[in-house]
Parts: C-alpha cells; sequence; structure tokens
C-alpha cells in the first residue's frame, strides 16, 4: 500500500513491517504506540526502521495513519484527567499500608 510519510511515498506491506520490526526491543512508549507481533512500540520508533528517516522528520500522526491502513492497532497512551470524585474513589480503593497497628 502507498503511503506518504514526511512527504516521501513509501509502498509499505504489512508483513514487510513485521518482518522489520522483528528482534527490535521497543523502547518506552511516552506517546503513540502500535502493536506489532505481540508488541508495543512507539510509532516514532516504527517509523524511524521502516522509512529509514530521522524520526524528528515525520510526525506520530503520519506514521499512526500509515500503519493503521495497514491494519496494526494503534492507541494513544494521552493521559486523561481524573475528575476529583474518580481520583478519591481510586484512592479508596487502593490497599492500605500495613502501619504494623494489629487493632486496624
Amino acid at each position: 500500500m502507498r503511503v506518504v510519510i514526511a512527504r516521501f511515498p513509501f509502498d509499505l506491506i504489512k508483513t514487510e513491517v513485521q518482518d522489520s520490526m522483528k528482534g527490535v526491543k521497543p523502547e518506552p512508549i511516552t506517546g503513540e504506540s502500535v502493536l506489532i507481533g505481540g508488541r508495543h512500540y512507539p510509532v516514532k520508533q516504527v517509523g524511524e526502521i521502516i522509512t529509514r528517516q530521522d524520526r524528528r522528520d515525520f510526525s506520530a500522526g503520519e506514521v499512526t495513519r500509515a500503519l493503521t491502513r495497514l491494519g496494526f492497532t494503534c492507541s494513544s497512551s494521552t493521559p486523561v484527567a481524573r475528575t476529583p470524585l474518580e481520583e478519591a474513589s481510586a484512592l479508596l480503593q487502593a490497599p492500605a499500608a500495613p502501619d504494623g497497628d494489629p487493632t486496624g
């Protein structure tokens, strides 16, 4: 499938992308990610490998669109802000820290 990343056209095939990522250790995910071969990779890392371009030359959105068109599952790890009620509820559901007091 022909996709454009950083103003350059690429003919990508899903199996070729999977083969390119075999043996590549995923970097820590801080933004958008893609699931390839049972592992989550940052889309910028994948984009750098499949295009052989510096990751500063393209956006995560460009690679995400291309990988989604190829049939990969992409996701965003954008933190979701909690409401004060949700934050309090999460704190109440957390296990209590052991304080050594047998009376509870």
